[in-house]
């Protein structure tokens, strides 16, 4: 498929086929393409958690949901066969820069005008979601609740330094799924959001 097609296809898929899981070829594929988005000082301070059995994937929805009967939202999310959940390091960036070819004799995160650890993080989740396109899945990114974060890193293992800055869901689209109805706002025009020269 061609670039520009694999961008103009890129939605978020809410509904999944619970039959067909993500073939190891294909989910080697996404973690592959991830680790190939860009990271400051080439800092690489992500990492991802990979949940594809039926235990690994109930603990990760019990470990960030709510009790009581799911929504339709949960409902079709809950079918995804596979969830990568990418974490972003802050120490790995506070390091690197403290490095001599850096310059910074510190670790001062004050000299970040904003998170790299998390941008560079959601850039491989980015990338993942249009090799999915690419390879004919659908995928949604969604945001693990902050008030869940220290029940998914107790039931996963996963050390205080790696935070998660969101899921990214992939499989083969389910009948269920629709487009959100959010997208009846309409896409911003590339005239109403770029500055040319002056604000």
């Amino acid at each position: 498929m061609e670039f520009a097609e694999v961008v103009r296809r890129r939605r978020m898929v809410r509904d999944y086929d619970p039959d067909r899981p993500v073939p190891a070829e294909v989910r080697d594929r996404l973690l592959a393409h991830a680790i190939r988005a860009p990271s400051a000082g080439f800092s690489q301070g992500w990492a991802f958690l990979v949940l594809e059995t039926d235990a690994e994937r109930a603990a990760f929805w019990a470990a960030t949901t709510g009790e009581g009967t799911p929504d339709r939202w949960l409902t079709r999310m809950r079918r995804a066969p596979l969830l990568v959940v990418p974490f972003s390091c802050k120490d790995a960036y506070l390091d690197r820069y403290a490095e001599p070819d850096k310059g910074w004799t510190d670790r001062d995160e004050a000299r970040w005008p904003v998170p790299y650890w998390d941008v560079d993080t959601g850039m491989a989740a980015l990338l993942m979601l249009l090799t999915a396109v690419d390879e004919g899945l659908g995928a949604c990114f969604f945001g693990v609740p902050g008030e869940r974060v220290a029940a998914l890193r107790a039931a996963f293992g996963v050390p205080d330094t790696h935070r998660p800055v969101g899921v990214v869901a992939v499989g083969y689209p389910g009948d269920g799924d629709r487009r959100s109805p959010s997208l009846r706002r309409g896409r911003r025009g590339v005239d109403e959001v770029v500055h040319r020269g002056r604000w």
